[in-house]
């Protein structure tokens, strides 16, 4: 069985759990490099050399393992992005952290072929269902997160008061998706620096 790990074990220890968690990190893999729609029990029975039966019992439809995969991913951006970044110091060193761990997800090794939330986002932003309400519900908690941090930067007396908490999000939102377009599309070396005075120049203005 050939698969990949991930950053730190999604389930329990047990064997039947391993072996699900293993099935999953390579399902996560496999999805960012051929999309939600490429993913099927059939693909991932032959990138794991496994029975489309076994697998079959794990997931019983190709849309139930997407949507496994998607909550995956999603436990995997609380647990390496947002929580590591709300133990930060309130204010202003918070919204930076969370910024940087963003950056740094967008480029993470388990997916190689780009973040799943952008990816999926293009496939389904037009195709009502229950995988697009999941991506739709995971961005705007992501949105919520950032419009809390600046809210909580304006009571430290970081941010300015009467700051539009919504928009500085939604303008911090736009600059991580232009970082991803930069570096995976365009190859623009100079990205990572851009992406950071776009953060800079964010936190300038909620600074007035």
């Amino acid at each position: 069985m050939r698969s990949t790990t991930l950053p730190f074990p999604v389930t329990a220890a047990r064997k039947g759990a391993r072996t699900r968690e293993a099935i999953l990190a390579t399902a996560v893999n496999l999805a960012s490099r051929v999309g939600l729609e490429g993913l099927s029990i059939g693909t991932l029975a032959e990138e794991m050399r496994l029975s489309k039966s076994g697998l079959f019992a794990h997931f019983r439809s190709k849309e139930h393992l997407q949507h496994e995969v998607l909550s995956t991913a999603r436990t995997l951006f609380i647990a390496l992005v947002a929580a590591p970044a709300l133990k930060v110091p309130r204010g202003e060193p918070r919204v930076r952290a969370l910024f940087e761990r963003w950056l740094d997800w967008s480029q993470a090794d388990f997916m190689p072929g780009g973040c799943l939330f952008v990816t999926a986002a293009i496939e389904f932003d037009d195709r009502p269902g229950t995988l697009r309400d999941f991506l739709v519900e995971s961005q705007r908690d992501w949105l919520a997160t950032l419009a809390r941090a600046a809210r909580v930067a304006m009571e430290e007396g970081h941010f300015r008061a009467g700051l539009d908490s919504e928009q500085f999000a939604h303008d911090l939102y736009g600059a991580g998706l232009a970082y991803y377009h930069a570096t995976r599309l365009l190859r623009d070396p100079k990205a990572p620096l851009r992406a950071r005075q776009s953060l800079a120049n964010q936190i300038a203005l909620a600074r007035r």
